[in-house]
């Protein structure tokens, strides 16, 4: 699924400057900056530039979903798609987040810095949310593990090839 989302997106993308492109596949859920980062680097642009510009997008979407997410939530559970959708991503969340409930803000560090499938900022944002995490410690401790995991990503990719 994730080769299919990269190739529409190039296919549809492509036309985007190489760093653009980065970004925007960065800021996306699922593939985050563990898509970006190789990315960067099928595009021709240095480890720096990769760590750099996927740390942009894969931060981007990270404030409006930790301002947003609860009071837009709140008003679409009244619809029952909705509603579906959002047990099933709480359920999710839940099952991927023992960290974040046993170590709060610093559990978040660490589910957002392993560089797996399901987990990444996206989906620290939303543990955040479900664990009542204050905003400022959210937002810091998602940023330190997208850093860490940025970091992880580039000197395995570069370095590899």
């Amino acid at each position: 699924m994730k080769e299919t989302i990269e190739h529409f997106i190039l296919e549809n993308f492509g036309f985007l400057p190489p760093e653009l492109l980065v970004v925007f596949v960065s800021a996306l859920p699922i593939l985050e900056l563990r898509a970006g980062i190789p990315l960067a680097f099928l595009q021709g642009l240095s480890a720096t530039e990769a760590f750099i510009y996927s740390m942009i997008g894969n931060l981007l979407p990270i404030i409006p979903i930790l301002v947003l997410f609860r009071p837009i939530s709140k008003w679409m559970l009244r619809f029952s798609l909705y509603r579906r959708f959002y047990d099933w991503l709480y359920n999710r969340t839940m099952k991927k987040s023992n960290n974040v409930e046993k170590f709060g803000a610093l559990g978040l560090i660490l589910f957002t810095a392993v560089p797996l499938p399901t987990t990444g900022a996206w989906s620290a944002s939303l543990a955040a949310i479900l664990f009542f995490i204050p905003f400022r410690s959210a937002l810091l401790s998602i940023a330190i593990g997208v850093v860490i995991a940025g970091l992880g990503v580039t000197i395995a990719i570069y370095s590899i090839f």
